[in-house]
């Protein structure tokens, strides 16, 4: 088959060069075009060293006629541009992942009040669909546009997910409690993210609310058959630069053994690529998916009480944001769903 011709809107952050080295090896993609305002003109390998001999494309500057020549548009963006260019793009056949947060959120009104701005296109929201494969694999393959999930989200919804579906725990009382290294920040210069203001130090932040809060509510608010939740999250920043950790808690209303717990979540991702559901007593931690698309996760009913604990973790970079972003492309151009994504996780 032909390759799918991928443009990619927003190049230059922690995301877009991720989605370059991922694409850079995918067998059935080709990277047409990458915009940068900022940077137009500047070769790839310029800006970033290590795609040297992989890409000989140059930022330009963002060009509808060149975008609506791809059968796939990536928006690597600041939140707000994605739903500006999207109409336009689909009306002309395009299909659009976008890694920022336009579309993630059904409710417009919940959007406008955690995002500051106005949504510019609600009427496209019925062609959209959130982009966790997990949860969402048929929807996705024939979606126009995919919300790609945050990074919190995507691990802290894996880690409910059996438990929701199961209906064994209080969904008034649950909490998520998230460790991010100082990538998810984004690469704009800021101060909280210079080296000496992170390194030997860990805090957290957004305790009064977090712009992923409604979005990780309203998805377990599906997983949970479509009643309320009442979620408590707590992010924190960790001196590291990729990965993140969240440990999650909940309340059981069913007196489930640790091995039942066990079976739960190993049959309910039996058969996913990315999730590895690591065995009882173990201990994840961010640098076994450091650079790969992996979820790993483990569960524990700690001294017999009637609390169950979920530990998850990922690369924030990669199936928190750009690695997800591939998968969903694969699913939707008729892929193995692992195409591209097969990294082995690094270490040390």
């Amino acid at each position: 088959m032909n390759k799918v011709k991928v443009g990619i809107v927003g190049g230059t952050g922690y995301t877009g060069v991720e989605l370059l080295r991922l694409l850079a090896n995918h067998p059935q993609a080709e990277v047409v075009v990458i915009t940068s305002r900022s940077e137009a003109g500047m070769s790839v390998a310029q800006m970033f060293p290590n795609l040297r001999g992989h890409f000989d494309l140059c930022f330009s500057e963002p060009d509808m006629a060149q975008l609506k020549r791809c059968d796939l548009v990536f928006f690597a963006t600041p939140h707000g541009v994605a739903m500006s260019l999207t109409p336009e793009l689909i009306e002309a056949g395009v299909r659009v992942i976008d890694l920022a947060a336009d579309f993630r959120l059904t409710d417009m009104a919940v959007f406008e009040q955690w995002y500051d701005m106005p949504h510019s296109c609600p009427e496209i929201m019925k062609d959209v669909v959130y982009g966790l494969p997990e949860v969402n694999r048929d929807k996705i393959k024939t979606a126009k546009v995919i919300a790609n999930p945050g990074c919190y989200p995507t691990a802290i919804q894996l880690a409910f997910q059996p438990l929701l579906k199961a209906g064994i725990i209080d969904t008034r009382h649950l909490i998520a409690d998230g460790k991010s290294g100082v990538s998810g920040a984004g690469r704009g210069a800021k101060v909280a993210s210079l080296s000496a203001e992170t390194s030997e130090s860990f805090r957290a932040y957004g305790i009064d609310g977090h712009r992923h809060q409604p979005e990780i509510s309203e998805g377990l608010s599906v997983m949970a058959g479509g009643g309320k939740v009442n979620l408590t999250f707590v992010p924190h920043l960790v001196p590291m630069i990729r990965g993140i950790e969240a440990t999650i808690y909940a309340k059981l209303t069913a007196d489930w053994s640790q091995s039942q717990l066990q079976d739960l979540f190993e049959t309910q991702y039996a058969d996913e690529k990315f999730v590895d559901v690591m065995p009882a007593g173990s201990q994840p931690d961010t640098r076994m998916v450091k650079g790969s698309n992996m979820c790993r996760m483990a569960v524990y009913r700690p001294v017999g009480g009637d609390v169950v604990v979920v530990t998850s973790v990922i690369d924030n970079l990669v199936k928190g944001a750009s690695g997800q972003a591939v998968q969903n492309m694969n699913l939707m151009f008729g892929l193995d769903e692992d195409c591209g994504l097969k990294q082995v996780a690094l270490l040390p």
